[in-house]
Order: C-alpha cells, then sequence, then structure tokens
C-alpha cells in the first residue's frame, strides 16, 4: 500500500516532534541506519541533546503556521528536497465530562490535529514519488475511551485525514502512513492513573514503525496483542462496544 522502506542510507527525513518519548527514540533508529535527520521540536536545545552527529536542528512551533514554514524553508534549500517528513508531536491531557475545560481541550485538538495539517499543507508540494508523509496518531483514535474526551478525537480525525490522503497520493507513489501506537512509556503516559496493558518502550516503539515502514504498510499499529483488541471493538456496533469497553476499562 506504501513505498517498502529497508534501506535509510542517505534518506533525508524530517521528524516534527522529536525532543523526546517516540520521536527521540525514532530519531535515534534513524540516525543509526544511516539517514539524513532534519529534527523539530519547540525546544531546540531538547533536539541538540540527542547527539544526533550532522542533524539539522529546525524548532518550530507546530499550532503556528508561520513558525513550520520557516523550519520547511530552511530545510528545503539545504536539502533540495525530502523523503520523508513524519509528524510526531502530541499532547494530552486526560479528561472527563465532568472536568471537561475548553480550552485545554481546544490546545489538544491544535497540536494533536492541527499541527499536522498545517505542516501537511506546506509539505505536499514537495514530495515527490517514492516519498511521503506519516503521522502519529494513537489506536485513542479508533473508538470512544473514557478519559479521552480530547485526546481522542483529535487522534481520530488524524487517521481520517490520513486516510483521506492516501487515497488520494498513493496512485501517485507518494506514502502516507499512520502510525498508531498503544500504550508508550512518555512523559504524557506518565499522566495516566490506571494500569497500562501492553506498555512499550519508546525504543521499541521506534523499531516497531521501522518494521511498518519496511512491511509498506498504511496503519503501522502495536503493540498487536493490544491493537488488535482495539481494532475489533472499533468495528463491533455501539450495542456490544461500548459494554465491553466500560468492562474493561472500569468505567
Amino acid at each position: 500500500m506504501n513505498p517498502r522502506i529497508s534501506d535509510w542510507q542517505g534518506k533525508r527525513v524530517w521528524l516534527v516532534g522529536a525532543s523526546s518519548g517516540i520521536g527521540a527514540a525514532l530519531a535515534k533508529a534513524f540516525a543509526s541506519r544511516g539517514a539524513r535527520l532534519a529534527l523539530s521540536a519547540r525546544n531546540a536545545g531538547k533536539l541538540v541533546s540527542l547527539g544526533i552527529a550532522d542533524a539539522l536542528i529546525l524548532p518550530c512551533d507546530v499550532t503556528n503556521t508561520a513558525s513550520l514554514a520557516v523550519a520547511r524553508d530552511h530545510l528545503m534549500p539545504a536539502w533540495h528536497g525530502v523523503d520523508l517528513v513524519v509528524y510526531l508531536a502530541g499532547d494530552y491531557t486526560p479528561m472527563l465530562a465532568g472536568d471537561f475545560d475548553l480550552e485545554k481541550a481546544e490546545h489538544l485538538v491544535a497540536v494533536n490535529f492541527g499541527g499536522a495539517m498545517k505542516l501537511a499543507s506546506l509539505v505536499l508540494p514537495d514530495l515527490t514519488p517514492g516519498a511521503g508523509i506519516a503521522f502519529v496518531a494513537s489506536v485513542a483514535g479508533y473508538r470512544g475511551l473514557p478519559k479521552a474526551l480530547a485526546y481522542g478525537p483529535g487522534k481520530a480525525a488524524l487517521i481520517h485525514f490520513a486516510e483521506c490522503l492516501h487515497l488520494e497520493l498513493a496512485p501517485r507513489g507518494i506514502g502516507v502512513w499512520v502510525i498508531n501506537p498503544g500504550f508508550v512509556t512518555t512523559q504524557l503516559t506518565a499522566r495516566n492513573d490506571f494500569a497500562m496493558p501492553a506498555l512499550l518502550s519508546p525504543e521499541q516503539a521506534a523499531q516497531e514503525i521501522l518494521a511498518g515502514f519496511h512491511a509498506g504498510n498504511f496503519d503501522i499499529h502495536f503493540p498487536k496483542r493490544f491493537t488488535r483488541i482495539m481494532k475489533l471493538l472499533a468495528h463491533l456496533p455501539y450495542t456490544w462496544s461500548f459494554p465491553l469497553i466500560r468492562r474493561f476499562t472500569g468505567a
């Protein structure tokens, strides 16, 4: 469904949201395989601290189109093109109906979905056959879940956005991937107050993502022992899925 990528030597990869978590682990994994990297996040110091030699450091704010445009305008003259753009920026705050905070909710959607659209608007004209763009969403976007009142909708929208792009771009030889992790140990998941099943490290997540690129999958989801259950719930009628979700989560 996508170009299969197994040889990263010399590939020009721009990671947006690379300062910590999955982004930082993926940057190191790409670097170890010989990719040329551009790294973006709000905190340039954290990007530099990753210690990736020769990486282009392009700090930016994904909620600001002008800031993203400045980063893109530095990148393209330096590389004269890009092979893969990966949107990893994300934020998470557990939220229930009883403590719904509109300002926080709008911020989460702005980061988790709005930033991805902003980035796509800037780089889609730069993508040529064999190149592509990937978006890190979440299995929380498959179906409504407790405490995901603001997080889940943004991730669901991102999955839908990637699906629409894939339908149009894949026939032109341009890859579009959506990456849907389960629970990964990061600063964001540390905010959860419940036991997280099938928890992975960022390094394990990075290896799963590389395997997905190698396979040419559209939906790179992991770990399978958890994500397949989530996919099943997403395809069941609501009369079945709602009670099952409540049972599994204790909601």
